[in-house]
């Protein structure tokens, strides 16, 4: 963002905001990111190097058409009689292989009320409303689609499925995407089998599907992340001031140090009115806290569609080589396409 100030215009920077974000606002934003304002089942196109792809769109567009199924007895309790369908559906793939355009698709052809964000939205709103008041926004919701389902956390994995198990005994269908099955969520990062219970149970409403493919966006992008030298952001600048462009300038060191005194719910808001960021001077995360905010600021990013501009270390490489082998591999991975693809934009 900028700012004119007599004939000199002042860049600002995102250190010097404090965003606030109540319970209401988060429940207001859970909705598709806007790349995907207009994501249709139509609109989805298999890779047809890919068959289950087209599968994957079949089987979501069938799912689609079981809004009007008999409850199944609760998410944790047995159905006296077997159920049409599960209430849940799960996509499992890699990222980039189009399971959020396939979750919103979905969320736009289901009736409201119905929400859609990330898991750590939905896990913010139960921080800020508390358990008892969340449960209360969300039943009566048609449909709840969770992307990113990834549980890092033993303590949100016990919550997130007593959450859903109390929605889905009123009726709520569930929709979620993940790079692991839910059977094997919490592998690698906390003793699973202390809470195989809930995973277990978890796993058990949803009817998994595999979608396999290439991450789309690396499709027709190669190489690392860009960066710039000294002289070539000076001229980037330029052309953004030019433009009218709205964008903050902020130092890799200093914005890592800010992001970590934020709730992460709180990094959608840090984005509102931007055109681009610009970072400067990027140099390898040696912390995993650090990173693994660093990933959860750029999902943020990547959701609003903003260009970052950048000096110093190319930024698909901040990730140290013992975290990308790490129990975090996957997010890593993600986040390093989408730093790619919006260093590139």
């Amino acid at each position: 963002m900028t700012t004119d100030s007599g004939s000199t215009t002042i860049p600002l920077h995102l250190v010097d905001l404090r965003p606030t974000l109540s319970g209401a606002e988060m429940a207001a934003v859970l909705v598709p990111p806007r790349q995907f304002d207009t994501a249709s089942f139509d609109s989805y196109r298999p890779d047809p190097d890919y068959p289950s792809q087209a599968e994957t769109l079949q089987k979501v567009r069938a799912f689609e058409q079981n809004w009007g199924a008999s409850k199944s007895g609760g998410f944790f309790g047995r159905a006296k009689k077997a159920p049409e369908a599960k209430p849940g559906v799960y996509l499992d793939g890699g990222f980039g292989v189009g399971k959020t355009h396939l979750l919103a698709s979905l969320w736009h052809a289901a009736p409201a009320p119905k929400y859609f964000g990330t898991f750590i939205e939905f896990t913010a709103l139960v921080g800020a409303l508390g358990y008892l008041d969340t449960v209360k926004l969300l039943t009566g919701a048609k449909l709840i689609a969770i992307d990113e389902f990834e549980l890092d956390d033993p303590g949100d994995t016990m919550m997130m499925t007593r959450l859903l198990g109390d929605l889905v005994a009123t009726g709520t269908k569930i929709a979620a995407t993940s790079n692991t099955p839910p059977n094997a969520l919490g592998e690698g990062r906390f003793a699973a089998q202390d809470f195989l219970r809930e995973i277990q149970a978890l796993s058990g409403r949803f009817d998994i599907i595999r979608i396999d493919g290439l991450d789309y966006r690396r499709r027709n992008i190669e190489g690392h992340a860009t960066t710039l030298t000294d002289d070539e952001l000076e001229a980037r600048l330029a052309e953004l001031d030019a433009r009218g462009s709205h964008y903050t300038v902020d130092s890799f060191s200093e914005l890592i140090s800010f992001l970590g005194s934020l709730h992460p719910s709180k990094y959608v808001k840090l984005l509102d009115g931007l055109d681009a960021l610009v970072i400067t001077d990027v140099s390898t995360l040696v912390n995993q806290t650090d990173a693994l905010r660093f990933v959860a600021f750029i999902d943020r990013v990547y959701d609003a569609q903003l260009p970052i501009v950048a000096t110093g270390l190319p930024l698909d490489e901040v990730f140290a080589g013992d975290m990308m082998n790490g129990g975090y591999r996957k997010k890593y991975l993600r986040s390093v396409s989408r730093l790619i693809a919006s260093t590139q934009a």
